[in-house]
């Protein structure tokens, strides 16, 4: 397979240009490690993706044990699409059909430019299911078990009591953009999926904030940052976010957990 014919054998929901050709070169590199399947999540399986600003968020089912050889491969392989401008935003874990199953188990990943091990989050799991995006092969169904409503909702909750809340007591950290866009999106779309069973994207996720809440100009920003220009930093964001965040999160874990 070309990089030309990968690209052209894309799904027709890739339309913008360099993210359509990032992932034919990608599908291309990747031959050598006789992928089963390679699947979209995240923005750009959801229909929220934008490019330049979204992730890429991918999972490569492999046929055969991922050794050290393979996350050499693997390494190489990312190595290759550095000078790709969207290249950075590219995060690509890579599974087999024996690890496939195991939601606590590490998988060699790809992501921020460098390779670790992490889970393939139940969130995750049921995003594949509900809209992941085939890029090659089989489709999720055929190789990843589904997640139960418990499994998923245990999860959420989780999250937010163990990670998201003791992160809103570290003043530092939201200083940065990422942190008030992630900290904001994932609390709402945490709520939607306990109260209603669903997920959401983050449009909508942006549209729920303000009747959480969650303070507007803060929302707005986020907005702002994601669709359109930014028009310089909120006063006092960060302290403006905690504020909402820490009894927001404790409140939903009261009720749900």
């Amino acid at each position: 397979m070309t990089r030309s014919d990968a690209t052209a054998g894309l799904p027709g929901q890739v339309t913008d240009t360099d993210t359509a050709a990032l992932l034919g070169h990608f599908l291309d590199e990747l031959r050598p490690l006789t992928p089963l399947a390679v699947w979209a999540h995240g923005s750009l399986g959801g229909g929220d993706y934008r490019e330049g600003r979204s992730d890429l968020d991918l999972i490569a089912v492999l046929d055969g044990p991922v050794t050290a050889r393979t996350a050499w491969q693997a390494g190489r392989l990312h190595a290759r699409l550095r000078h790709d401008r969207l290249a950075a935003l590219l995060h690509c874990t890579y599974l087999t059909p024996a690890t496939a199953a195991d939601a606590e188990r590490r998988h060699l990943t790809w992501a921020h430019e460098r390779l670790f091990r992490r889970t393939v989050t139940p969130v995750t799991r049921r995003e594949l299911h509900t809209f992941g995006l085939v890029l090659h092969g089989e489709p999720p169904g055929a190789l990843l078990p589904p997640v139960s409503d418990i499994e998923l909702d245990a999860f959420v909750v989780r999250d937010q009591k163990e990670f998201w809340r003791p992160a809103v007591d570290r003043a530092p950290l939201w200083e940065r953009d990422v942190w008030v866009d992630l900290g904001l999106l994932t609390f709402a779309r945490a709520t939607a999926t306990l109260r209603e069973g669903r997920l959401i994207s983050k449009r909508e996720a942006l549209d729920l904030l303000p009747t959480l809440g969650a303070p507007a100009e803060v929302v707005e920003d986020v907005r702002r940052r994601r669709y359109g220009a930014p028009t310089g930093q909120v006063p006092y964001r960060a302290e403006l976010t905690r504020q909402f965040l820490g009894p927001a999160i404790d409140d939903l874990v009261a009720t749900y957990g």
